[in-house]
């Protein structure tokens, strides 16, 4: 019971708000390739939640060395909707793109969405080379984790700024949800760094 209640509960704030996005009046005139370019940030919004529930390992069925593979996982879907959320907006306006990755956008929203950007490519990164590269294990958790605090700060000041599609009331929900989940895990590192390898 306790563990359905918990995928009930995850299900709802990530299926939430990403259907009021989908049914937004806004998309009425928008082009295919911006809809689907908008919905993966949503996308990768949502699995923002999934990451640090996963890495503390309370979802039913994803404890331990399962739950750190799903971690993996999660993390490449998540550098796939930002490739796809950042493709889209450049199909469809290019000038905007070039100001957001230049810090030259009039709209202070884009540069959050930057810097989270690059943070997501910098952790995932990381997490490849790790091994190959021969980084040791304790500063590669400081490393991560101080990426996973600038992903989740700027992708929620990001979302938060962004009078878009999203609904505000559960975009500012999920947002809650994120911060807080991210925040227990990063207050109980001493936990994670147990459960995580040794090597």
């Amino acid at each position: 019971m306790r563990g359905t209640l918990i995928w009930a509960l995850v299900a709802i704030a990530i299926l939430m708000p990403s259907g009021l996005a989908l049914s937004s009046p806004l998309l009425q005139w928008r082009q295919p390739v911006y809809i689907i370019a908008g919905f993966a940030g949503v996308v990768g919004m949502t699995l923002l939640l999934l990451q640090p529930l996963l890495v503390r390992g309370v979802l039913p069925g994803f404890a331990a060395m399962r739950g750190r593979r799903a971690h993996r996982f999660v993390g490449a879907a998540l550098v796939l909707a930002v490739v796809v959320h950042v493709v889209g907006l450049w199909i469809t306006s290019p000038p905007d793109v070039v100001d957001a990755l230049t810090f030259t956008s009039p709209t202070p929203f884009s540069a959050w969405g930057v810097i989270a950007m690059w943070a997501i490519f910098g952790a995932a990164l990381l997490a490849v080379l790790r091994r190959r590269a021969g980084i040791r294990l304790g500063l590669w958790r400081i490393a991560h984790t101080a990426l996973a605090v600038v992903i989740v700060v700027g992708t929620v000041i990001h979302a938060v700024l962004i009078e878009g599609t999203m609904e505000t009331v559960s975009k500012i929900g999920l947002a809650g949800l994120v911060l807080i989940a991210t925040g227990v895990v990063i207050a109980d590192l001493r936990g994670w760094f147990r459960r995580a390898p040794s090597r």
